[in-house]
C-alpha cells in the first residue's frame, strides 16, 4: 500500500490493516474493526432503541449495564425478514434463563427505530416480533455494526458518514449495495470485556442454548478458576488449568 494511500486511509477512518482503494468518492475499505473483539473492551454506544416492545427512547446506552450485569449483544440483518424473527423469539423465550444468569439481552440491526416499532406491533403468526421486551437498538448510521466488525459489504467514509461501495470490473469504486449486519453475537462480562463472539452469515441462525452454555462456562471460570473443556455443560467436570488438572480430567 502506498504511503499516501495509507494516510488517506487513516484520515477517512479506516484502520491501518484494512484494504484501501482511494478514488474520487474517498477511501473504500472493508471493516476496520479488529478481526476479533475477544479480550478487548466492548465498544460502547448510545443510540435510539425500543424498550419493552413499546417505549421508543433516543439515547439507549450500553454503559447502563456495565459493572452490574453480563450482556449478550446480538446483531441481526433486517426487520421484516425470515430467519431474524425466529432468533428474536427464541431469545425472548429464554429470557428467564438469562435472568437467572444475571445477563441482559440486547438486539441491534441497521433498521430505523420506527421500523423496529412497526415490526413489534406485528403478531408472531404474521412474521412479526410482538411480545419481544428486550431492547432493540437502531444502528441506522451503521456505526455500531462497523465498530463491532459485523457490517457486511464494502464502504467508504465521506463527511463522517458510511456509504456503500463496490468495485466494478475495472476495479473502480462505485456506490451500490446495502450495508446490513451479519449475525454477530457478543458475550460481554461485567467489566465490559468481550469474552465470546460468534459471527454467522445471513442464512445461518444461531443457537440460544449455545449462548447460555457460554455464559455458564464463563461464570464457572470466574467463580472457581476452573477451565471448561469441549462440550462442557453446567454440572459437568471442569479442570484446573495445569498439567495435573488435565491428567485428572482424562483419568475420569
Amino acid at each position: 500500500m502506498e504511503e499516501a494511500n495509507c494516510e488517506k486511509n487513516k484520515a477517512c477512518g479506516c484502520g491501518d490493516d484494512c484494504e484501501c482503494n482511494c478514488c474520487d468518492c474517498g477511501c473504500c475499505c472493508e471493516m476496520s474493526a479488529p478481526t476479533s473483539l475477544v479480550g478487548r473492551k466492548a465498544p460502547c454506544f448510545t443510540a435510539p432503541a425500543v424498550l419493552e416492545g413499546t417505549e421508543v427512547v433516543e439515547h439507549f446506552s450500553l454503559s447502563k449495564y456495565l459493572g452490574r450485569k453480563y450482556i449478550v449483544l446480538f446483531f441481526y440483518p433486517k426487520d421484516f425478514t425470515f430467519v431474524c424473527p425466529t432468533e428474536l423469539h427464541a431469545f425472548q423465550d429464554a429470557l428467564p434463563e438469562f435472568d437467572k444468569r444475571n445477563t441482559h439481552v440486547i438486539a441491534c440491526s441497521t433498521d430505523t427505530v420506527e421500523s423496529h416499532y412497526a415490526w413489534l406491533q406485528q403478531a408472531k403468526s404474521q412474521g412479526g416480533v410482538k411480545g419481544i421486551i428486550f431492547p432493540m437498538v437502531s444502528d441506522v448510521n451503521k456505526t455500531i455494526a462497523a465498530r463491532y466488525g459485523v457490517l457486511s459489504g464494502t464502504y467508504y467514509i465521506e463527511d463522517g458518514e458510511l456509504k456503500t461501495c463496490h468495485f466494478d470490473a475495472d476495479g473502480e469504486c462505485r456506490e451500490g449495495g446495502t450495508l446490513v449486519a451479519y449475525r454477530g453475537l457478543f458475550l460481554i462480562d461485567k467489566k465490559g470485556i468481550v469474552q465470546h463472539q460468534v459471527v454467522n452469515n445471513m442464512p445461518l441462525g444461531r443457537s440460544v442454548q449455545e449462548t447460555l452454555r457460554m455464559i455458564d462456562a464463563l461464570q464457572h471460570f470466574e467463580q472457581y478458576g476452573e477451565v471448561c473443556p469441549i462440550d462442557w455443560h453446567k454440572g459437568n467436570a471442569a479442570m484446573k488449568p495445569d498439567a495435573d488438572g488435565l491428567k485428572g480430567y482424562f483419568s475420569k
